[in-house]
């Protein structure tokens, strides 16, 4: 008998290397899924490709342009930005508070507001109208309105014990706007939840508080948490119009190193601050949002 190579006598053949039972799949699928690998990898390519040809024509169109120099250097200084950089920081903090504070207000106000309107009988009109009111009457008046009237009217009051303080004034203003706009959103969650729901939390012998509290609350906003956070992410760019009442927020600093060297890259590099601040928001929104909709097309609680 002739010795066997080592290295043949290694090497099992595949049927032998495959525990007794497991899955093996054909060889139609596995070729299904190298083609699906070919065409994402092709797919991946292309897109690469034409992102790269796109911002390169982009950006050889503005380096090519007449004003280009007196723009860069009126725009995106180097020496101005990196000035402007702590202090617009600085101001971001007020933002920071202003988002936190004013969110939470908002949500809760919000939340309050939807469940007045979607009270039932007679005896809760006037609370229904009256909240209906107020979201027509906030979500029809431009923002920008509001802080002007809310800012200067209420001191023009000359009220005792009511503050004169722009930030907490400018933040009173940004939760009046967007509690109309949370209200809607969270009441199109609540009657989004089917009547079953509310007919079998009854036939336990919940009361109503308890049936809106412990079983319709929890799907409506497990169900707008996505809106929930477009509107967040609204709030925080929004908190930058605080400066219209002199509050030194990240808008109002870079403001005012532009009025002194009448150069304009502050500007620019608060706003590169609030979209590096919203971009993660606005993902995680996105992301919410694609994860709702697996779990609706998988047939997943909503």
């Amino acid at each position: 008998m002739t010795a066997e190579h080592p290295a043949t006598a290694a090497v099992a053949p595949p049927e032998a290397q495959v525990p007794p039972g497991a899955y093996v799949p054909s060889a139609r699928r596995l070729e299904r899924e190298r083609i699906r690998r070919s065409r994402t990898r092709r797919a991946t390519t292309v897109a690469t490709v034409s992102t790269v040809v796109t911002g390169t024509v982009l950006v050889l169109a503005v380096l090519a342009s007449p004003g280009w120099p007196r723009t860069r250097e009126t725009f995106f200084s180097a020496h101005y930005a990196r000035e402007a950089l702590p202090k617009v920081l600085d101001g971001l903090l007020l933002n920071l508070r202003l988002l936190v504070i004013c969110g939470a207000a908002v949500l809760a106000l919000g939340l309050l507001l939807a469940i007045a309107r979607t009270l039932r009988g007679p005896v809760f009109f006037p609370l229904r109208a009256l909240a209906t009111a107020y979201t027509d009457f906030f979500r029809g008046l431009p923002l920008v309105i509001c802080l002007l009237l809310v800012v200067f009217g209420v001191p023009a009051l000359r009220l005792q014990g009511v503050t004169t303080d722009p930030v907490l004034l400018g933040g009173t203003a940004l939760v009046l706007t967007y509690s109309a706009y949370v209200s809607e959103v969270f009441r199109a969650g609540i009657e989004s939840v089917h009547p079953s729901q509310w007919a079998a939390a009854r036939s336990l012998g919940l009361t109503h508080r308890q049936a809106l509290r412990h079983v319709v609350l929890p799907q409506a906003v497990r169900r707008v948490i996505p809106p929930l956070l477009n509107d967040l992410v609204s709030l925080q760019k929004d908190t930058g119009l605080v400066s219209i009442a002199g509050a030194v927020d990240a808008v109002y600093a870079a403001q005012i190193l532009a009025g002194k060297s009448f150069n304009y890259t502050p500007y620019v590099v608060a706003g590169l601050v609030f979209v590096a601040l919203t971009i993660p928001l606005t993902r995680f929104a996105d992301w919410a949002t694609a994860r709702m909709d697996r779990r609706r097309t998988q047939g997943g609680i909503a």
